[in-house]
């Protein structure tokens, strides 16, 4: 097993590729805290998981990520159950599709609020345990538009591109304290999000792949368990596609 006795915190993990990726590591032997938006979907997705394996050590936390004190708090709790933090996973994540001149700034600060300051609250809430014991994983989500850009809904790729830069930086700070850093950039994946694309639309989406065809939660959910293991012990500011050799 390659993460048996790590304690992981995977944000996003109710639905889709967090559910993912919460799943292959307890199969991989971590124990598990999922963040959800609020107890009932955190509630639901433990459950769920429990009823598949009742061996699986997996707990669920709802703390809202744009605010760092509440993330302090509920990761300290979980410090104080299990001991520590080793792996932290920023996937929490919300995208909107609106073009450059319907954005509000609203819109725009809701889309940041998530995707890159919620991976600085989380990533700062571990980094002092990390130090401490001089191991600790950080991954966070990117995308495929974090190289390419949309040609709408402009945050969502502003925020991935940030992300990447957070990553590579931050891989740079703590390596000395025995922290790495890396990233992974989905391509097109079949999730909720996915589904609702007009049918008409999905192949020539898959054309455009060369390995023709969509990828799969678990396919996004292996880069990350590997990365998170021992077996990329010398891999730290990596921004990994997973994408199927994607293009625009």
């Amino acid at each position: 097993m390659l993460l048996k006795d790590k304690v992981a915190v995977v944000t996003g993990g109710t639905r889709g590729i967090g559910y993912a990726i919460v799943r292959e590591f307890l199969l991989e032997g971590a124990t598990v805290v999922l963040c959800g938006s609020k107890k009932e979907t955190a509630d639901k997705a433990v459950n769920a998981l429990k009823e598949e394996n009742p061996s699986y050590n997996v707990s669920g936390i709802y703390p809202k990520l744009s605010d760092y004190e509440s993330v302090k708090s509920a990761f300290a709790e979980v410090e104080n159950t299990y001991g520590r933090i080793d792996i932290l996973v920023n996937n929490a994540g919300v995208s909107a599709s609106q073009p450059f001149t319907s954005y509000t700034e609203e819109a725009f600060d809701s889309v940041m609020n998530l995707n890159l300051k919620g991976v600085y609250n989380c990533s700062r809430a571990v980094v002092d345990g990390m130090k401490q014991r001089g191991y600790g994983v950080i991954l966070n989500t990117s995308s495929m538009v974090s190289r390419y850009g949309q040609p709408s809904g402009i945050a969502y790729p502003t925020s991935k591109f940030a992300v990447n830069g957070f990553t590579l930086s931050l891989a740079r700070e703590l390596g000395p304290f025995g922290i790495r850093v890396n990233a992974v950039a989905p391509g097109i994946t079949d999730t909720d999000m996915f589904k609702a694309v007009p049918e008409n639309l999905v192949q020539p989406l898959i054309n455009r792949i060369p390995l023709r065809r969509i990828g799969t939660p678990e396919d996004v959910a292996n880069a990350f368990v590997f990365l998170a293991s021992d077996k990329a012990s010398y891999i730290s500011g990596v921004v990994l596609s997973v994408d199927g050799l994607a293009t625009t």
